[in-house]
């Protein structure tokens, strides 16, 4: 990084292996030693032993700004890569790249540890816009060597990782399998939804890495990043960590405050509004008025929220054939009873409540909007 790089940055860790430093849209670390690195960087990418910067940026931002993309990509990836790295202080010809619309000011750091072994996880991390569970309908289609939209939306993790420790270079690819389970694991306890299915999420479609590993030949090579070692577990619990604290900053996701319907049933098409709407057209004005008043509190409520990630659960169980969809009827309008009878703080009434909710069909947030109703109108009756 040039001196006057340097001085504008600030330092966030400092090993003396490598120095991480943050300067503006800039987040970079300096390999102060030959590292084996291996990245998704369009340029210098893939493995290899000539990097010595590995740099996060932010490209743009998460919305409205198609006119930036479009500037991007009209420069081509090798142009854009030494601006962003001129910018950015860092020599093109040693750096590994990784762009986003998350803000670098939201990057968390995560050390793991075992013996001789350290780990850190340096992540940003962004899902709103293009979660999505693989597999799931794809955005974007390269012809002739060029990439056209089917429809773009914002959202990437993207993941350094750094070691203190040589590794063989079937384990730094090996640790890119690891380093992914850990990212979708932290995607699953936060259960973030895909933008695409009604499914939940594994990843978003943008995501990137580059993973570093000192060259030294003092000291043998580990050999192997697979989770049952216990370099693949600092591995796995620094990047989970990472991960789950970039979610909190950029998008807010902590767990508590996923303890919602909504972000329950979401993927399944619904939203506050609708959800709103389609419960009130059970209830009478007064009834519906006080609802719209309390919707906050109701969509908050952990006998509600829990029934509803049950409700999904069960859903997502007859969608993969797990449970029989013959039975599907009676399953779902358990779990949606159960929402009901949270809500109106009656579980004896829960036999009425799955008598009345006898689902017609396997319409989620139809069956959610009618519990609620019938629970609200019960607590108050």
């Amino acid at each position: 990084m040039s001196n006057t790089a340097v001085e504008d940055s600030i330092k966030l860790l400092e090993t003396d292996a490598f120095s991480l430093r943050r300067r503006g849209r800039f987040l970079s670390a300096h390999l102060k030693k030959p590292h084996l690195t291996l990245s998704t960087s369009h340029v210098n990418g893939g493995q290899t032993e000539l990097v010595r910067y590995l740099l996060n940026h932010q490209s743009c931002e998460g919305k409205g700004h198609m006119g930036r993309h479009e500037s991007l990509e009209g420069q081509g990836q090798e142009a854009y890569h030494r601006a962003a790295c001129a910018e950015a202080g860092v020599p093109p010809e040693a750096t590994a790249m990784m762009g986003t619309a998350a803000n670098m000011q939201y990057a968390a750091v995560r050390e793991e540890s075992f013996e001789d072994t350290v780990v850190w996880a340096v992540v940003t991390a962004g899902v709103q816009g293009n979660a999505g569970r693989a597999g799931d309908p794809a955005t974007w289609h390269e012809s002739s060597g060029a990439w056209k939209p089917l429809h773009a939306l914002p959202g990437t993790i993207n993941t350094m990782l750094i070691f203190n420790w040589p590794l063989l270079p079937n384990a730094l690819a090996r640790a890119v399998a690891t380093m992914t389970e850990a990212k979708t694991a932290a995607l699953l306890e936060l259960a973030v939804s895909s933008r695409y299915s009604p499914h939940l999420a594994t990843g978003t479609g943008t995501d990137q890495f580059c993973l570093a590993a000192p060259l030294d030949g003092a000291r043998k090579p580990k050999t192997w990043t697979g989770k049952h070692s216990k370099l693949g577990e600092i591995l796995a619990r620094s990047v989970i960590e990472a991960t789950k604290e970039a979610l909190r900053w950029q998008n807010g996701l902590d767990p508590s405050r996923t303890r919602n319907l909504i972000h329950a049933l979401g993927r399944f098409g619904t939203d506050e509004a609708r959800l709103l709407e389609a419960a009130g057209a059970h209830l009478e004005e007064k009834d519906r008025a006080l609802l719209q008043a309390n919707f906050q509190a109701v969509l908050h409520e952990p006998l509600v929220a829990g029934a509803a990630y049950a409700l999904a659960a069960v859903r997502d169980r007859i969608a993969f054939g797990t449970l029989p969809e013959s039975s599907g009827r009676e399953l779902l309008a358990n779990q949606a009873a159960m929402m009901a009878a949270g809500l109106a703080a009656r579980t004896e009434a829960f036999p009425a409540f799955r008598a009345a909710l006898a689902a017609d069909d396997l319409d989620v947030p139809a069956l959610a909007a009618k519990a609620l109703a019938l629970g609200w109108r019960e607590k108050w009756k």
